[in-house]
């Protein structure tokens, strides 16, 4: 399993993404910057600061 805090990303959001890989854990993450953040894309500097923070549960 994998996980990722937004917070680590984005100072003060708490939501937390687990899953059993990182594809699983990013589409989670895409959708709560969307819905959460307001991010109707989101750049591929941001995604490469997931990838970064994604960690094994």
């Amino acid at each position: 399993m994998k996980s990722f805090a937004c917070g680590d990303v984005v100072p003060g959001c708490t939501q937390t993404f687990t899953g059993p890989d990182d594809g699983a854990v990013l589409s989670q993450v895409a959708a709560h910057a969307s819905a959460d953040h307001g991010l109707t894309t989101v750049p591929p500097e941001l995604v490469e600061q997931v990838r970064a923070a994604i960690v094994y549960a």
